[in-house]
């Protein structure tokens, strides 16, 4: 989507095109539509597109969205250790340092 913005294009011809399933491409989609990242259109010229130019689009944002928060897991509110744990500034760093790379990746720079 991000080759042809602002173009619409239909689920199936973008299904051909990624080789990825229309069952599969439609969860994907359905995600991103919830998250203003696509916007859907009905009737002959229906189809998707992305909400905003590519270049406004970082892949950090489709990633957390399709994927949850980019920390560790351990640095989660859910671990009790946090405090105590010798290696928490570890991941601490590397969880800014994958921050800072996706969102500083935009759509644009992929295409």
């Amino acid at each position: 989507m991000a080759k042809n913005y602002p173009q619409r294009k239909s689920i199936k011809t973008i299904s051909l095109k990624e080789e990825i399933s229309v069952k599969y491409l439609e969860r994907l989609i359905g995600e991103l539509r919830e998250n203003n990242i696509v916007k859907s259109f009905k009737g002959k010229e229906g189809g998707y597109v992305l909400a905003h130019d590519p270049k406004k689009i970082t892949v950090g944002e489709i990633i957390e969205i399709m994927e949850g928060p980019l920390a560790p897991k351990c640095l989660g509110t859910h671990c009790q250790h946090i405090k105590i744990c010798t290696s928490s500034l570890v991941w601490m760093k590397l969880s800014e340092q994958i921050r800072k790379t996706l969102y500083g990746i935009r759509l644009s720079d992929l295409i």
